[in-house]
């Protein structure tokens, strides 16, 4: 299992940049595609409370979305 979990979906801006950042900075993340897996969005909302994607999750805390993942890494904690 990987420690970093991303809920994204089709067509998400949000969600292809969050995924960069993380490849960018060389973490393994396991995506779960709200699209196309559509029973996980309940869990989803269940986990973090919210409905917009994505929603990002390192070691089962929820972080938030790509802005909470952006300051994160710019204080240097993706390092």
């Amino acid at each position: 299992m990987k420690h970093i979990e991303v809920y994204s979906g089709n067509n998400c801006p949000w969600c292809v940049r969050a995924k960069a950042l993380l490849q960018s900075k060389g973490l393994d993340y396991e995506e779960i595609n709200i699209s196309s897996q559509a029973e996980r969005t309940q869990e989803m909302v269940q986990r973090s409370g919210r409905r917009s994607i994505p929603q990002i999750f390192i070691y089962k805390a929820h972080i938030g979305g790509f802005d909470e993942l952006s300051q994160l890494n710019r204080a240097g904690k993706l390092d």
